[in-house]
Parts: C-alpha cells; sequence; structure tokens
C-alpha cells in the first residue's frame, strides 16, 4: 500500500473513521468533533457546543460514525445516538442516551431490496450496538411530501383567486 494523502483531522486521537460515496471521508475524533472531508478539504464538521447549546463540551463526544450517501449516523460516548442529512448536517433524528454507555458502532440497513422491505415505508433505519450489550434499531420516519398534482392544483388555485381578488379591487382590470 502507498500512502498518497496525509492531514491533520483532529487534534487527538480519532475515534471512528467511515468512508461515503463522492470520496467523502467522516470522521469521529476526540476533540469533541464530527467532520465530513473531501480528500483534505473539510466540507463541513459539527462541534457539541453547536448543536446542542447548553451542553458542556466535554459532556458528549462522538464515538461512532457512518455516511450512507443520505444520512449520517452517530454514536457518542454517553450512549446518544443522531441521525442527520448527510451534506447539510441537518439532524433529523436524536435519542439522549438510547443506550445506558458507549456506543461502539452504528450501522444503516443497506439500502437493498431486503433493506427496503426491512424498512416498512421509513426513511433510514439505523443499528447502534453500545458496551451496554445491546443493540437497538432506530428508525427515521418518512419525511411527508405532497404529490405534484396537488401543488400544481394549489398554485392553479392561487393564481385563479388572485386574478378574483385584483378584479374585486380594480374593477374593469380584465
Amino acid at each position: 500500500m502507498k500512502k498518497t494523502l496525509e492531514f491533520k483531522a483532529h487534534d487527538g486521537e480519532i475515534e471512528d473513521i467511515a468512508l461515503g460515496p463522492d470520496n467523502k471521508v467522516v470522521t469521529a475524533g476526540r476533540d469533541f468533533q464530527c467532520c465530513v472531508w473531501q480528500r483534505d478539504q473539510l466540507v463541513t464538521g459539527l462541534r457539541w457546543n453547536e448543536n446542542l447549546p447548553g451542553v458542556p463540551d466535554k459532556a458528549y463526544r462522538y464515538q461512532a460514525c457512518r455516511d450512507s450517501g443520505t444520512f449520517l449516523g452517530l454514536g457518542t460516548v454517553t450512549g446518544s445516538v443522531a441521525i442527520h442529512v448527510a451534506f447539510s448536517l441537518q439532524r433529523l433524528y436524536y435519542v439522549r442516551e438510547a443506550h445506558g454507555i458507549v456506543v461502539t458502532d452504528v450501522a444503516f440497513v443497506p439500502e437493498s431490496r431486503r433493506g427496503r422491505e426491512l424498512l416498512a415505508g421509513n426513511e433510514a433505519a439505523l443499528l447502534s450496538v453500545a458496551v451496554d450489550s445491546r443493540c437497538k434499531l432506530h428508525l427515521l420516519p418518512g419525511r411527508r411530501s405532497l404529490p405534484v398534482w396537488l401543488l400544481l392544483l394549489l398554485c392553479a388555485g392561487l393564481i385563479v383567486a388572485t386574478i378574483l381578488l385584483l378584479q374585486l379591487a380594480f374593477p374593469g382590470f380584465l
């Protein structure tokens, strides 16, 4: 093996590292940060004091991470589990102390045919394993959205309503 790239990702040890699509790398370090990298360039990162205001820096630390391509799953040394949108790091799911102690690993249910059957309408499923000898399944419910035909119907209704209001306000508008 030949080293192709070396850079300083964290202050101190790296707890976990995960390879994602598009040559992205996610790292969780002992410096209380979780970072998304494109080669040696920081794309975005999370810190506990920014993500959960009012929580002391030293109380939590990211322990395990995984980049499914769409979502980022994180486990902490306090047993908490979170799911974020991979590209914006918007938090979609968080369970404080889902486990009694350190989350040692997290993994997404694969997006295969069998994996979709297990999801049963949920957007994602994350398995977490901890030192408490438990494995837990965390389900991210599907976000509801309007069908395109309904959105177009609402837009058409808004246009008709605007024309009618303008006609009432300014007679002879049309």
